[in-house]
């Protein structure tokens, strides 16, 4: 179970130490809100074939952008200022870190809202939107769940986002084979059908950005560097002792 301990930042001598760490968690959290926005939308639009939504999405890519470089400024300063030492850091090297990974799914975003405009002018593919909502479902719960994680310093639901991308990675594989087995049979639909194709392998790379986020989680909570692990080795060296 969490601890007391790793659930409390901010509790310092220095208020405005304590309104610089909580100034960092909420603008992260609030680039995390607008990203998951982007997602959705860029999704929508493609199954709803809405020119006009995918086309604010991509707009919307600037404010993305502007963020994570304000986050990062910000980042930087507490480091330059307070010098902040064990868990404080380790909070702010998260952020640090989980804030690219929120501005590359705002980039997936973007690839599906263009995939969604070509495709609003050439007309739907004959196959593969019911794999693009399942996956888009799934990859967006576990970025929601990853940043929920890291709003209640939560490492085990951290540990099942991390669970959850291997069942993505699955998913992803599957719903290939199915559309490229679909474009074998009628290669007129081609064109059509590699735009899903890779709107699909942008929705899988949003999962594996999740579960970076849910490591980074990990290491803040707990200090452990879960990075290239399976899961189960994770779980080993969250319970392990330190020497």
């Amino acid at each position: 179970m969490t601890t007391k301990q790793e659930q409390v930042y901010g509790d310092h001598i220095s208020q405005q130490f304590n309104e610089d760490l909580s100034d960092l968690k909420s603008e992260f959290l609030r680039m995390g809100g607008l990203v998951e926005s982007q997602l959705n939308d860029a999704v929508r639009a493609l199954i709803d074939n809405d020119g006009h939504l995918a086309e604010k999405v991509r707009a919307g890519e600037r404010v993305v952008d502007q963020l994570e470089m304000e986050i990062d400024e910000e980042a930087a300063r507490i480091i330059v200022r307070r010098q902040p030492a064990a868990r404080d850091l380790r909070l702010v090297v998260a952020v640090i870190k989980m804030v690219a990974d929120l501005e590359r799914v705002g980039d997936e975003a973007k690839k599906i809202a263009e995939f969604a405009l070509s495709l609003s002018e050439e007309g739907r593919a004959p196959r593969g939107y019911v794999e693009v909502r399942y996956i888009s479902n799934h990859v967006a719960t576990m970025l929601h769940d990853a940043l929920d994680a890291f709003a209640r310093l939560d490492w085990e639901l951290a540990l099942r986002v991390m669970r959850e991308d291997e069942r993505v990675d699955e998913e992803y594989q599957a719903a290939a084979r199915a559309l490229l087995t679909f474009m074998m049979e009628d290669p007129r639909n081609i064109s059509r059908c590699m735009a899903v194709m890779w709107v699909l392998r942008a929705l899988e790379r949003v999962g594996d950005h999740a579960c970076n986020i849910a490591e980074n989680v990990i290491f803040m909570v707990k200090g452990k560097d879960v990075r290239h692990t399976s899961v189960e080795e994770a779980e080993k060296l969250i319970h392990a002792k330190r020497k």
